[in-house]
């Protein structure tokens, strides 16, 4: 099976954005952070999105990366959802 096969609606490569949201804690960041640089190490800073919630106490991070494949996909969605600090990934 190929990466442009007919049971996926993707077309790689292809621009993927991947939001996360959790508590707005260095941790978080340093641990997002290290997640996209070992999965999609040539991810600029430009691609990635901050937003705060009202009261300052949740962030929503919006990735944008040069998704390669389903694969990889897959491995930072997994990463991601296991997370302890990260509490919904879209």
């Amino acid at each position: 099976m190929t990466e442009n096969s007919e049971d996926s609606p993707l077309k790689f490569p292809c621009e993927f954005p991947i939001k996360i949201m959790g508590r707005d804690e260095e941790a978080l960041h340093i641990e997002i952070s290290e997640i996209f640089t070992r999965h999609a190490p040539d991810t600029k800073a430009e691609n990635i999105k901050r937003r705060l919630s009202k009261k300052k106490n949740y962030v929503s991070v919006t990735v944008t990366i040069n998704a390669t494949s389903r694969e990889q996909l897959d491995n930072i969605y997994r990463e991601l959802t296991a997370s302890k600090y990260t509490l919904f990934v879209l």
